[in-house]
């Protein structure tokens, strides 16, 4: 096969192998390396919801279309009470392109890294395949299709439309998937013979002679006569820790990348990654002709070891007790549709806000931003493939098998995920189904562990770790020697932010008892409750506005009181925390306010009502014997001399460390506006969350505060989400996306009696789209 007739045939076969190239623009800056260039168009798409006959034309004039960016949701939507089905429909996307003259004579494949359902995708006219499932990359060639001297149309059907034939479909699921093309478009320019993927596989870390084992996989199209050279280098920083060389002899065309294993040993003076101490280090992978370098990549990576054991769950040796939450990637207004700074925020979130220490990717694969920014924060992470329950035919198996491998492929070299996730979430026992997917998944990756997300302990055990959602209390004792509890409390006590204190609080504590149970065992692994952050579903799931309040925090990332417990548990040396499970009010308990339980890392608490001391508190050892940091739970009923303001007091050792102050005034007193960020950059996706908050006197929030916000913009941004916004909870977000243009934006935000509150935004340059 010469490699003319091998580019004929290969274009749909790369969609459907799932050897989908980990090669993406990590900025909006083009991606240049020696022999390859990677450039992202995610600006100047053309979009519409209506279907022309000849959309697919080179030809067809789209100038009516509208003009998006991407992340693109096909429809933006209330963030509550609407009917999914308005998303659930066919709509074309078209971006117009010239090649750079240095492509003439380069193979060139588009790559997607998430299109919500299925792709059909054509360029020039020319139907090119249709890629089926919307969490994983997928990629097609288009050099035999282009024209190199004039303009190229790409076109791509996108069907958000929840198909029986993919995965997670065919049943029913309790979250909601969106439509759009919702994560970043780029084009590939490689030479004939490239370097296709690359795995970073560090040994024996624990050592003192720790080592590394990179898999090179080349991609041949056409016969090379003269042989290659593979040279790899270890980086920190801009500094060579280590290199090696192989030689790669003439071969022929392959359909099937070839893989090279290249060791670099005797590596003393790498660092551990950990949860504090976050090293990171680059592997540079260069192919080599004689002197000229062909092509070029590289990968992050860090030197670790983790394993699921009898002991629990150890990272370089020592037990760690896992403590998390589950996350959808979805969020108010534009579903899955969030750029790169957004994603990362969640981990933020996450580890730095919540002090989790892994998190699963319930029920998919997600952003690589976020992953990135698990690596970079410390955060572990547990990634699944998609599904929910349902198994479908064979044919809908072997995608699922399929997103075994993308998953993988796509994401083998970040040192936070410990653990992959080859079942379908709470399905049903499938011997011959999980026996491949599990097999898969040891051959693509020797170095971690396997598990299976089920509800029944009765399950078939074939991964290596036994993963159990367990919604009971007590939890089921472990039943395998490796045993993580990967779901629990959720759905079976959803909590509001504006739900009254009895519930609020009992929110809180049956978290606190299952990490109290799963502290007593160290059997137990840990535990990673469901869910982090509220999210969207069907009808017939959640409290019947299409919201499942199963998490800690609501949908716009604000915090309930059962987050505070999670807060909680790191130590006073990362931040002292004192959060209580209630807001204070006389007689929102059944009968007046009797029951107040805080979380804190302190060691003893004073309380203060109208500023007399009424109690000093202890953490509650009898109810939580096993927590390193228990809640403090005091009755307050006979101790109220009058009603007044409260003063929480954090003591460790007999040291004031920390003072708390709630109004006793029920009266909403401050609007306050708080953005995540204030420096946004000019691409016309980046965005930034902003807060808004009713509160009292010493800025604890006032709950029941539902005001309607009036939102002004000034300059190149706008708003995602409803203006005016009407609180929630005393509390609310929206998101300031910036547009295409450099400048300053400035936000005001108005309170219909406490006033107008402003934030300013820099809005950066970016650099323009090469194509």
């Amino acid at each position: 096969m010469d490699r003319r007739d091998f580019i004929r045939t290969t274009g749909t076969l790369i969609a459907g192998t799932g050897l989908v190239p980990h090669i993406f623009a990590d900025t909006a800056e083009d991606s240049k390396q020696q022999g390859r260039l990677v450039l992202p168009i995610n600006r100047n798409w053309r979009y519409s919801q209506t279907l022309a006959d000849a959309r697919h034309s080179k030809d067809f004039d789209d100038s009516r279309f509208e003009r998006v960016v991407i992340p693109h949701t096909n429809i933006r939507l209330p963030w509550h009470g609407f009917n999914e089905k308005k998303y659930e429909f066919v709509s074309i996307y078209r971006r117009r392109f010239k090649m750079p003259k240095t492509a003439r004579g380069q193979r060139v494949f588009v790559d997607f890294e998430g299109v919500m359902t299925a792709s059909t995708v054509w360029i020039n006219g020319e139907r090119l395949g249709e890629y089926k499932g919307g969490y994983t990359p997928f990629s097609f060639e288009l050099t035999p299709h282009l024209d190199f001297e004039g303009e190229n149309v790409l076109a791509v059907d996108v069907d958000s439309s929840e198909r029986a034939d993919i995965p997670p479909f065919g049943y029913e699921i309790d979250y909601l998937t969106f439509g759009g093309i919702y994560r970043e478009v780029s084009l590939r320019i490689v030479p004939a013979t490239f370097i296709e993927n690359i795995f970073a596989r560090p040994k024996d870390v624990l050592t003192a002679k720790p080592s590394l084992d990179v898999d090179c996989f080349l991609q041949h199209s056409e016969v090379a006569r003269d042989p290659l050279t593979i040279e790899i280098e270890l980086l920190d920083g801009d500094r060579t820790m280590a290199k090696a060389s192989q030689r790669v002899p003439p071969s022929g065309v392959a359909g099937e990348p070839v893989a090279h294993t290249i060791h670099l040993e005797n590596l003393a003076g790498v660092k551990l990654w950990d949860l504090e101490q976050r090293n990171l280090y680059t592997v540079r992978v260069r192919l080599v002709r004689g002197s000229q370098t062909i092509d070029e990549d590289s990968r992050r990576l860090g030197f670790r070891d983790a394993q699921f054991t009898d002991r629990g769950f150890q990272l370089n040796g020592k037990v760690i007790k896992l403590r998390g939450l589950d996350r959808h990637q979805t969020f108010p207004f534009v579903g899955q549709a969030m750029p790169g700074r957004v994603q990362r925020r969640d981990a933020q979130i996450l580890r730095k806000n919540l002090h989790c220490n892994i998190v699963r990717t319930s029920h998919y694969p997600q952003s690589r931003h976020f992953l990135d920014a698990c690596d970079e924060v410390g955060l572990l992470v547990l990634e699944e493939i998609p599904g929910w329950q349902h198994i479908g035919d064979e044919a809908w198996k072997q995608l699922s098998i399929d997103n075994v491998r993308r998953m993988i492929r796509r994401d083998w070299n970040h040192p936070s995920i410990v653990l992959w996730g080859v079942r379908i979430n709470e399905s049903k026992d499938d011997h011959d189904f999980y026996t491949r997917t599990n097999a898969l998944a040891h051959q693509l990756d020797s170095t971690r562990q396997t598990g299976g997300i089920r509800y029944f302990q009765e399950s078939e055990f074939l991964e290596d770790v036994f993963t159990m959602n367990d919604f009971g209390f007590p939890l089921k004792p472990p039943n395998h020697p490796r045993y993580l509890n990967t779901e629990f409390v959720g759905h079976t006590y959803p909590t509001k932010t504006i739900d009254n204190v009895e519930r609020l609080t009992e929110h809180t504590l049956r978290h606190a008892r299952i990490h109290d149970q799963l502290a007593s065992d160290p059997q137990y692994a840990g535990g990673i409750g469901w869910c982090a952050f509220d999210y969207n579903t069907h009808g017939d799931f959640g409290s019947g506005d299409r919201i499942c309040y199963h998490g800690v925090t609501d949908i716009f990332r604000e915090p309930k009181p059962a987050a505070g417990f999670y807060k909680s548990q790191c130590d006073p040396a990362e931040e002292i925390v004192l959060e209580p499970a209630f807001h204070w009010a006389r007689g929102d308990q059944s009968v007046g306010f009797s029951k107040a339980v805080v979380c804190s890392n302190c060691d003893h608490l004073k309380i203060y009502i109208a500023d007399q001391l009424v109690a000093e508190v202890d953490p509650d050892r009898k109810q939580f014997s096993h927590l390193r940091y228990a809640p403090f739970v005091v009755e307050l009923g006979e101790l109220f001399h009058k009603w007044g303001d409260l003063r929480l007091e954090g003591y460790i050792q007999g040291k004031q460390v920390i003072v708390k102050k709630f109004s006793g005034n029920g009266v909403d007193t401050k609007f306050a506006l708080l953005p995540d960020d204030t420096s946004l950059i000019a691409d016309g996706a980046d965005s930034t969350r902003v807060v808004m908050r009713v509160t009292d006197e010493f800025g604890a929030i006032c709950p029941f505060a539902n005001d309607s916000i009036k939102l002004e913009v000034e300059g190149p941004a706008e708003i995602t989400g409803d203006n005016p916004f009407s609180l929630i909870g005393g509390t609310g977000a929206i998101w300031i996306r910036a547009k295409e243009q450099a400048g300053t934006v400035r936000l005001t935000a108005i309170h219909p009696q406490l006033g107008p509150q402003r934030v300013e935004f820099e809005i950066g340059e970016a650099l323009p789209e090469r194509v």
